[in-house]
């Protein structure tokens, strides 16, 4: 089971996409095989607040569209969801809501798609997956257009 704890600092972001959100991650936790009580947080921010994080932590002084904060180490093997009695904080999402609607623009899809592929991406970084290199971002992208589609929200 996937809990999600939701800070909109914009007070901007409709109850609808929050709800579309959980469902989408609830859905991609699925997929992925989380079991057991797992708890992510997504923060909705500006593109100010984002570039400040974006700099503090990966110095890079430019606005971002998505910030993914994991709290747990992994290593080679794939990580292995087990029932267990306390629950584990995966980590931390921090999406701008203004980069989100800029590439929801640019790319000619709805906000609903942006923010749920902009979290979907957050939570597969906090599962483990990453686009270092061209194989491992041909994976975690393939991944990602595959759950949502098949949650459907097919790119239009």
């Amino acid at each position: 089971m996937l809990k999600i704890d939701f800070h909109d600092e914009t007070n901007s972001i409709d109850e609808a996409f929050i709800d579309l959100i959980d469902r989408v991650l609830t859905f991609a936790a699925e997929k992925e095989g989380i079991v057991g009580e797992n708890e992510i947080s997504v923060t909705f921010v500006n593109n100010s607040k984002i570039q400040e994080l974006n700099r503090n932590y990966r110095q890079k002084d430019t606005p971002t569209d998505v910030l993914s904060f994991p709290m747990l180490e992994f290593g080679e093997e794939a990580m292995e969801f087990q029932d267990e009695e306390l629950p584990r904080m995966l980590g931390d999402v921090v999406i701008s809501v203004d980069k989100a609607e800029e590439q929801a623009e640019e790319y000619r899809h709805s906000l609903e798609r942006e923010f749920s592929f902009l979290a979907l991406h957050s939570l597969l970084h906090l599962l483990g997956y990453d686009h270092m290199d061209e194989q491992d971002e041909k994976n975690m992208f393939a991944r990602q257009e595959d759950i949502l589609n098949e949650f459907g929200l097919e790119r239009s």
